[in-house]
């Protein structure tokens, strides 16, 4: 028999840290995780997902309605601020840092959002197997992490071979939209997606507008006033054969 696997196989385009939680955000565990948070069956590493594990929308809403999954959803800013605008829309927010999950429930709580759920996981692992295939309206990755030293490019979320997992959850049609404030990986975004043939442009010109869904979060403002530019991208799914 094989022995059973230890390490995962691609590097992740993350750090796990273990940043202590204020009290506020551990009441936000305990009291509002049930109404938000998905438990999933894990694999090899806390992040992970069991491959086998499936997403049931309907189940997990309670609906059937469009699905809109955010990519590393930080604070929860954008996500919170989206679901309260759309609320015929579901939303998923995928997100490995216990603070910021923490923060989102909080602030979805405030808010009397009900149509948002999150998830503690390896965003490819979400996307190549537990959401259904097809099931995401648009997939949203604002501002990952860019990893600027050349030695750990090879952790970027968008790279060579993203655009599989992508196209499978996503549904015919569907976008999938990106923003960074790093011209190097606005580059290297652009260059890997052009390349996959499951997707096409869905802009014109160098760049695409600024997504107005997106609500202008601290971390966009301080990029501006650093000088960075803001660059969008948004793709398409091409329909299945």
């Amino acid at each position: 028999m094989p022995e059973p696997r230890t390490f995962r196989d691609e590097p992740v385009s993350f750090v796990r840290r273990s940043g202590r939680m204020s009290e506020a955000q551990e009441r936000a565990f305990d009291e509002l995780a049930p109404n938000y948070l998905l438990e999933v069956p894990r694999d090899i590493a806390w992040t992970s997902v069991h491959p086998e594990a499936r997403m049931d929308p309907a189940a997990e809403y309670g609906r059937r309605a469009p699905l809109i999954v955010e990519i590393g959803s930080g604070q929860g800013h954008a996500i919170v601020s989206a679901a309260s605008a759309r609320p015929d829309d579901d939303f998923l927010a995928v997100e490995v840092f216990r603070a910021g999950l923490a923060r989102t429930m909080l602030d979805a709580d405030r808010a009397g959002v009900r149509n948002l759920r999150l998830i503690e996981a390896n965003a490819p692992e979400v996307l190549s197997t537990y959401l259904p295939e097809g099931g995401a309206a648009e997939v949203w990755i604002f501002f990952s992490d860019p990893w600027h030293k050349k030695r750990h490019t090879k952790r970027r979320l968008i790279r060579p071979g993203f655009g599989d997992a992508a196209a499978r959850a996503l549904a015919d049609g569907g976008l999938l939209r990106l923003a960074t404030d790093w011209e190097d990986y606005a580059l290297q975004m652009r260059e890997v997606l052009d390349a996959e043939p499951l997707f096409e442009r869905a802009f014109e010109g160098e760049w695409a507008a600024r997504f107005d869904g997106r609500v202008m979060t601290a971390f966009e403002r301080k990029g501006i006033a650093k000088g960075r530019e803001i660059r969008d991208l948004v793709y398409r799914r091409k329909h299945r054969a």
